[in-house]
């Protein structure tokens, strides 16, 4: 996606990844993850996250991880080259002698914050000699959609020489928002609930804050509107808004969503955590409409299992119209479709992304 033609080596052996596993789901995929020799970003991390509820007892969640880190766990011995708000350590980059560096515009491990410093990136990478390749990430999109992620699929497709199977996962993943969509699209305006992402982060709190917000203008935002056709109750601009007590409670949302925001967050803390007593009044509290979102740490440009957030948010909004389907089911048969693993493995990529509570939940 740099605009002009990349020559590439007719065998591509190493490969450095500078995003959040985007790439590396695709090798995975295509049995190719032992081409990467380097990756961008920590987010192969195994993470644990722990909250106190009101009487003292801790809850805690282990072992999550992003489904690529469980999937190939070798990725964690591999050398990062760089990290959020660091620059690319180019003299690692050189020793590693990659065939090809596939950047991902908008992923958390790069954000460049400028076209002047991405364009001195991509002179710098190019000065070395060492062919780049450009994904950019709905982040980066001129307006918040997933549309291009397709794209994003077919060029790496292309760059490995599985531009086929490429185009069938991309329209995979399409099909799922287009049955999505396609059950939601006669919702008439005044029965579309009022939906809220809201970011249970402690970052929030020690802001003087009870939660973070994401406007019209997010990606986050588009999922809501744009997939689910419900609305989003929070109408400012701007992601990762900290939004107070009060704030919330005016909005009142009918649905809630909870995000990965700097930590899991189970719909049991919005219940039970001591900080989130003064929520109780919610609506959607009372009525227990809140909904926890798969574990995604760094995943701001959205990667392939973007779809499970999609169907999430769309069941949460309209139970009825999706009351066929038991989502802890689907996104077993999603795991396999997208990764080719079996029922096992599937079901341990549901329970590393913490959503084995729709199991319970019977959602």
């Amino acid at each position: 996606m740099r605009g002009r033609t990349v020559e590439l080596p007719a065998t591509i052996e190493r490969v450095v990844a500078i995003d959040d596993g985007f790439v590396e789901g695709l090798l995975y995929r295509w049995g190719m993850q032992d081409r990467v020799v380097g990756l961008g970003g920590t987010w192969v991390q195994d993470y644990t996250y722990a909250f106190e509820k009101v009487g003292g007892t801790t809850y805690e969640y282990k072992n999550g991880m992003n489904p690529v880190s469980y999937l190939i766990p070798e990725l964690a011995d591999l050398p990062v080259l760089v990290e959020t708000g660091t620059a690319i350590n180019y003299e690692t980059l050189a020793s590693l002698d990659p065939d090809v560096v596939i950047l991902r515009e908008g992923a958390w491990a790069f954000s460049a914050g400028s076209d002047e410093a991405l364009k001195k990136t991509i002179t710098t990478i190019d000065s070395l000699g060492i062919p780049l390749v450009i994904l950019v990430g709905p982040p980066f999109q001129e307006s918040p959609t997933i549309d291009h992620i397709g794209e994003e699929i077919r060029l790496v497709g292309e760059v490995f020489s599985h531009g086929e199977d490429a185009d069938a996962l991309a329209s995979y993943l399409d099909d799922q928002i287009k049955e999505i969509r396609k059950r939601t699209a006669d919702i008439p305006e005044s029965e579309k609930p009022r939906m809220m992402q809201l970011g249970l982060s402690p970052r929030a709190r020690q802001g003087g804050g009870a939660g973070m917000a994401w406007g019209g203008d997010t990606i986050e935002s588009y999922f809501i509107e744009n997939i689910a056709n419900a609305k989003n109750a929070y109408k400012g601009t701007g992601a990762f808004v900290v939004v107070s007590t009060e704030q919330i409670l005016a909005l009142d949302p009918d649905v809630i969503v909870l995000p990965t925001a700097q930590g899991y967050h189970p719909a049991s803390e919005l219940y039970t955590a001591p900080y989130c007593q003064n929520l109780q009044e919610l609506t959607a509290v009372k009525n227990r409409r809140v909904y926890a979102l798969p574990w995604t740490p760094f995943n701001w440009a959205k990667r392939l299992e973007y779809p499970i957030e999609a169907m999430v948010i769309a069941k949460a909004a309209y139970p009825d119209r999706f009351a066929d389907i038991q989502v802890h089911e689907w996104v077993l048969d999603f795991y396999q479709s997208v990764y080719g693993v079996d029922t096992a493995t599937a079901k341990e990529l549901r329970s590393v992304q913490w959503l084995d509570w729709m199991v319970e939940a019977g959602f």
